[in-house]
């Protein structure tokens, strides 16, 4: 047996692009975006030129050819970055179009898919509901079939980039009964009449557009009926554990970002006529804050490595979530009060990397209800 726990040569390749991209070109767009609320929809087509969108897609459909460490990679520095940026791309390249991907005809990868990677088009994935929260069995937007196709209506909430979105991937209910197969997936072109969409105002990742859906007697053609098939639940599911892994990258990125503020802070600030990273207090602060972090990793990785591997199950997906979100949340906020009153003030970046740390404890399925899966995996039924 034997064990590797080093990235590889392109693994570190990629690391070193994404964080130069940031540097060089997104790191000064973060604070107009954060303050306007406005993503710059121009970013969309660089990431497609540098083969970032299409990080998990083989290169046969126009992917970078890469692996689910890869993915977790880029998702990390650009969280590290800002989680806004994050959360646009990962909207994009992941849920909006992984299951067109998976089961999509082939006309539907060439109008949807393959434009999305090259980000000639922005996607979205709607599939929180006002009423139902992280309880997907409990969705009440519904699909009629209809002569040559089927009319949509009910509410979308919490739908990051369906402001700037040329299409969204819909899912909804295809037959009244609360069951998993009823849970189909639709492609809808925007704007489109019968989706009334509501940008939304937001404490935290403020740089992401996010929006309210209102669908009443949409008509959706059949050909945008999802791999032309009734029944994705099962797809669905599969789809959220692996973005499971990838949101616990992007936490990991902003708690290493919020570390790294506030080592930087603790070494900066003299009281008393020495650092304040020298007086036990926040000296332990940081020590935990660093093996806190260092433990996310490892999960992080593992669970990626778990993908590539064809191993990932639910309850392991909902372990890496977990720890890496309030991983981020912990660390965040001990940043904060290590700045002290600084850590309140906009010119520095902890008091950003909280507000979006607190997004991932409930977005991608809140901790309880990863604990729920975790706990029924124990044999427990809560």
């Amino acid at each position: 047996m034997s064990l590797n726990f080093s990235f590889s040569a392109e693994h570190e390749a990629v690391r070193d692009t994404v964080r130069r991209l940031c540097r060089e070109e997104l790191a000064p767009l973060v604070e107009a975006a954060e303050e306007s609320e406005h993503f710059p929809k121009q970013v969309f087509k660089r990431w497609g030129e540098l083969g970032l969108l299409g990080v998990r897609y083989p290169a046969a459909d126009g992917g970078s050819d890469m692996d689910k460490v890869s993915d977790c990679i880029v998702r990390e520095e650009l969280s590290y970055m800002s989680q806004a940026f994050a959360t646009s791309w990962s909207a994009q390249t992941h849920l909006s179009i992984w299951p067109i991907w998976k089961i999509g005809t082939e006309s539907q990868k060439e109008r949807f898919f393959r434009p999305a990677l090259a980000g000639d088009r922005i996607a979205g994935f709607a599939l929180s509901e006002p009423d139902g929260g992280s309880n997907i069995r409990a969705m009440k937007t519904r699909a009629e079939k209809v002569p040559g196709g089927w009319k949509l209506g009910g509410s979308k909430l919490y739908i990051t980039n369906a402001p700037i979105a040329d299409f969204l991937m819909v899912a909804a209910r295809t037959s009244p009964q609360l069951k998993p197969d009823a849970i189909s997936l639709f492609i809808v072109e925007l704007p489109h009449k019968g989706f009334d969409i509501h940008k939304l105002r937001k404490e935290g990742i403020r740089g992401s557009e996010t929006a309210l859906i209102h669908i009443e007697d949409a008509f959706v053609p059949d050909d945008c009926l999802v791999g032309e098939r009734t029944g994705t639940y099962p797809l669905l599911l599969e789809c959220l554990s692996e973005n499971r892994v990838g949101v616990a990258a992007n936490a990991l990125g902003m708690a290493r970002a919020a570390f790294d503020a506030a080592k930087a802070f603790a070494d900066d600030r003299i009281v008393a006529g020495k650092r304040i990273g020298d007086y036990q207090a926040v000296a332990h602060r940081l020590a935990d804050m660093a093996a806190d972090i260092e433990a996310a990793r490892w999960m992080v990785y593992y669970g990626a490595w778990l993908v590539d591997q064809g191993r990932l199950d639910a309850a392991t997906a909902a372990k890496v979530k977990l720890i890496a979100t309030e991983t981020a949340l912990k660390v965040s906020e001990q940043a904060i009060r290590i700045h002290g009153g600084a850590g309140i003030m906009r010119e520095y970046p902890v008091g950003r990397i909280h507000r979006d740390a607190f997004v991932y404890v409930i977005g991608e399925g809140t901790s309880d209800i990863q604990r729920n899966i975790i706990a029924r995996d124990l044999g427990f039924k809560p």
